[in-house]
């Protein structure tokens, strides 16, 4: 359709590809006024020479630098999860939508945090490769080292010294190769850690939630990356919801059946998220003082550890939320005050 229908349109949907992008318009009516196709650099100059109008795209790579150009020209920029959309044409119809969740726009910042923290992840996962690799060759050669990457570490010098009567010389010289690379691994990690913790220092909110038990630079900067001050989520079981922390719901008739979590969303954090639950329960010395304690030890004589982990899981990412959500530090006060809820 030509540029004449422009002034009439009042909502744009667009499927993002990787040159060209599906561009659907609708008129007031919600009748289709535009069909196009626009190349990657025609989109932001096409749009500029539009009146402000509702803009829907889906949230995926190159969203978000869209979505803060789009604003910057007047337009009512929204992202949406991918699991809504299909195509321009659904994608215009559901940004109207007044029960339609969005997607928070990411700052430049936010992106630049999230990327530290994706590469972080790619390593440490290729360092558990290399331990697991290292820990398979010596198992077939009848050498079991207890379970745990510290141990492994302090363990190998000494078996690669005085291996020799069970592994090969070509088989130290391998696993030397392997020790290699698990310390060029520790030290970009080591470097990445530190780098994502002094932006954690420098952020308001990551030194707020750094106030919430077992939360610290990896999780308050992961988690600001993420959903930013948090204000997509109306309260902190949404955001629980979102990580994937609440169990799965089957009801018929008057019962209800809870399963186990739905493991929906950002996984990454909620693996965080557990992991610092876990810290949590280790150190039982502190329950008291983080007010954890009357819930702590009322869950543990109900629940497996294992599901008392998830559960306080969820507890400390509703907690974290509130936290940045409101912009206030931890009040173990509250905690306490609120022990008697259910788990």
């Amino acid at each position: 359709m030509s540029e004449k229908h422009n002034s009439v349109i009042a909502v744009i949907g667009i499927d993002i590809g990787k040159n060209s992008f599906h561009v659907v318009g609708l008129d007031g009516r919600g009748a289709i006024a535009l069909r196009q196709k626009w190349s990657r650099g025609q989109v932001e100059t096409r749009l500029a020479n539009m009146p402000a109008c509702l803009i829907g795209m889906e949230a995926c790579v190159g969203a978000h630098h869209l979505s803060r150009r789009l604003r910057l020209l007047g337009h009512d920029a929204r992202l949406m999860p991918a699991k809504y959309v299909r195509d321009a044409e659904a994608i215009a119809e559901a940004v109207q939508r007044p029960t339609m969740k969005f997607v928070a726009t990411k700052s430049a910042d936010q992106l630049d945090l999230q990327a530290l923290h994706r590469v972080r992840e790619r390593l440490v996962s290729q360092r558990t490769g290399v331990i697991n690799q290292i820990r398979a060759f010596l198992l077939k050669r009848g050498v079991a080292v207890r379970q745990g990457r510290h141990f492994l570490r302090a363990e190998l010098p000494g078996i690669l010294a005085t291996g020799c009567a069970v592994l090969s010389a070509r088989m130290v010289h391998l696993i030397e190769d392997l020790a290699g690379d698990w310390r060029r691994l520790d030290e970009r990690i080591e470097g990445l850690s530190g780098e994502i913790a002094a932006l954690a220092r420098q952020d308001a909110g990551c030194e707020r939630l750094m106030s919430v038990p077992g939360i610290g630079p990896i999780i308050s900067s992961a988690m600001v990356a993420a959903i930013g001050a948090g204000d997509t989520f109306t309260k902190g079981r949404d955001f629980a919801a979102w990580l994937g922390l609440v169990p799965k719901q089957f009801s018929t008739g008057d019962r209800t059946v809870l399963g186990k979590i739905s493991k929906r969303g950002n996984r990454y954090l909620r693996v965080l998220f557990v992991q610092a639950a876990w810290v949590v329960l280790i150190r039982s010395k502190n329950w008291e003082r983080y007010g954890l304690k009357p819930w702590i030890e009322a869950a543990k004589r109900r629940l497996h550890r294992n599901v008392l982990a998830i559960a306080l899981a969820n507890k400390l990412a509703r907690i974290a939320w509130s936290v940045l959500a409101h912009g206030r530090n931890f009040e173990a006060s509250k905690v306490a005050e609120a022990a008697i809820q259910p788990a």
